[in-house]
């Protein structure tokens, strides 16, 4: 059994030209694999709206984190119903920036950060608020979704 090297050496070129590697350590540059097979491919347009994309979904995770969508009043099984969607959106979100930022490409880890980042600075800290902090709700909670843990 082949484990390293060149392999079989009686395969044609086209064969060879066939087989992809995925990087096992992180990598600078735009020709990178991100979250489907073949995109973005190998054009530097494509690769900025890659890291786009991610920078909005780890900022979406952020506001998703944060939200006060659910209004006092509502009904006990339509909260926890409401409840329940915004934390799978929030987890499935959540994965698809971990498996883009498994793609080991430096600039998606950036925009995973930058992301995130921006949007704990809109919507978690106090930067912006223009009234003083209010306390935990009685429940404990700042958000809809209790924080994320490990």
């Amino acid at each position: 059994m082949e484990h390293g090297g060149m392999g079989d050496m009686s395969m044609n070129n086209s064969t060879m030209a066939k087989r992809h590697y995925t990087h096992m350590t992180f990598f600078w540059g735009k020709n990178s694999e991100i979250l489907f097979s073949g995109w973005p491919g190998t054009r530097g347009g494509m690769y900025a709206l890659a890291l786009l994309l991610v920078f909005a979904l780890s900022f979406l995770v952020e506001w998703l984190n944060h939200c006060r969508l659910i209004r006092p009043g509502t009904g006990h099984v339509a909260a926890g119903l409401a409840r329940t969607a915004l934390h799978a959106a929030r987890v499935g979100l959540a994965y698809l920036v971990m498996l883009a930022v498994m793609s080991f490409n430096g600039g998606v880890l950036i925009a995973a950060v930058v992301g995130h980042a921006v949007g704990f600075l809109l919507f978690g800290s106090s930067v912006f608020w223009t009234a003083p902090l209010q306390p935990i709700d009685n429940d404990g909670r700042k958000g809809d979704l209790p924080p994320v843990a490990c």
